[in-house]
């Protein structure tokens, strides 16, 4: 069973119990772009997983009835444990792969994109992780485990991520020996060399204190987030490809085959000796590092949060309905990824009325084209209300922009 649905509720409250601590505080850790930027990138993600249908979960299927060792009882607690520590195993090494590895980690950098660290940060997922991660998990199979409990304890892994993406948290004493915590988990999101590709575990640090990956936060070094070469926009369609791209184009240009296939699994950051133009090292200066944070206006940032509280009920109530069928499901997200793409510019602090035009359009269109389909009648009013709502703010956005 998969239990992350039914906590996203929990996790939006913490984020904003969250801030409000900051605030109160004085330590405020949010920045709207930034949040809402990550905040998209885990609805994408969420979207995502309804209409792709992964190689993995045929893999898992055929191993689990066919090829698996023996068969565990999903009633016994023993069972269960070993599910746990044994998918934590396994997942420490998908994600120190992921790290150490170019094509996985053209998957994962997306969560660590974010300059800021909190809450919100945790929700800030990759939305091309189905094509790469499952190959990681096959043991998990061989041995056994019922693929009812492996979806389980892989749901209760990721909720307990959650909570270790704050700044609010201090060390936990000797529970920092055993288990992933804030302070330690702080380190693996920095980008500071005596931090960088560190502290991989889910659940449990022993792995990294085992296989030599374990680094203790530093009180007199705060950790910098972010990635190396910063990504320098909120753009969530650019977040998740900007790897794959480049390493598109290291294929492309590199002058021989053996270079063309080590891009692929050669260690991040490698570069084929034989481009025609090598490019410019990143260079990291924590005494010099500032957040990428464009100047926009209040009602910009404003129209940001009114696009993310309607993709988030489009994401939480009508996709989660199981009304839509599969092409409804595919242009639902399409427009919901343009609709991110949109709001993106607005935050990069770029001019985005033409665009903003073009997805106005196209969603009136489709709540006309919805309106004619008696099943799709209470959708298409909705959708064409959020259109007027849309143009009404757009209109009031352009002529103070005039003024």
């Amino acid at each position: 069973m998969d239990y992350v649905p039914y906590a996203v509720p929990f996790f939006l409250l913490a984020i904003l119990i969250e801030l409000a601590y900051g605030i109160i505080k004085r330590k405020n850790t949010y920045r709207l772009n930034d949040a809402i930027s990550s905040l998209f990138m885990g609805s994408l993600r969420s979207a995502n997983k309804l209409i792709i249908i992964g190689i993995g979960g045929y893999v898992f299927y055929a191993i689990e009835t066919q090829y698996a060792l023996w068969r565990m009882d999903s009633s016994s607690p023993i069972v269960w444990a070993f599910a746990f520590v044994f998918y934590d195993f396994c997942y420490y090494w998908f994600h120190r792969i992921s790290h150490e590895r170019q094509i996985f980690w053209a998957s994962h950098v997306a969560h660590h994109q974010s300059e800021d660290y909190n809450l919100s940060t945790a929700l800030r997922q990759t939305g091309t992780g189905a094509f790469v991660t499952w190959v990681f998990y096959i043991p998990v199979f061989l041995l056994g485990v019922p693929s009812y409990v492996f979806v389980s304890v892989a749901s209760i892994n990721l909720i307990y991520q959650f909570w270790v993406h704050s700044e609010h948290i201090p060390k936990l004493g000797w529970y920092e020996k055993f288990f992933v915590t804030a302070s330690n988990h702080r380190v693996h999101h920095a980008q500071n060399d005596n931090y960088i590709d560190k502290n991989y575990g889910g659940v449990f640090i022993i792995w990294d204190r085992m296989f030599g990956t374990f680094k203790e936060e530093d009180d007199n070094e705060a950790p910098i987030y972010g990635i190396r070469g910063a990504l320098n926009t909120f753009n969530p369609i650019w977040a998740n490809l900007h790897i794959y791209t480049n390493i598109v184009k290291d294929i492309w240009y590199a002058q021989n085959w053996k270079e063309k296939f080590l891009v692929l699994f050669a260690r991040t950051g490698w570069k084929p000796k034989s481009l025609p133009n090598q490019p410019a090292k990143d260079e990291f200066n924590s005494q010099t590092f500032q957040k990428y944070n464009p100047e926009v206006s209040g009602k910009i940032k404003m129209y940001s949060v009114f696009q993310l509280i309607a993709l988030a009920y489009v994401g939480l109530v009508l996709l989660e309905s199981g009304e839509l069928n599969y092409q409804q499901l595919w242009v639902t997200v399409s427009m919901m990824a343009f609709t991110m793409y949109c709001t993106s510019l607005w935050l990069d602090g770029k001019q985005g009325f033409t665009m903003e035009i073009t997805r106005l359009a196209l969603c009136v269109m489709i709540g006309v084209y919805s309106y004619f389909d008696m099943s799709l009648g209470p959708i298409a009013i909705s959708l064409l209300g959020y259109s007027a709502i849309n143009i009404l703010i757009l209109s009031l956005i352009n002529r103070a922009r005039l003024r």
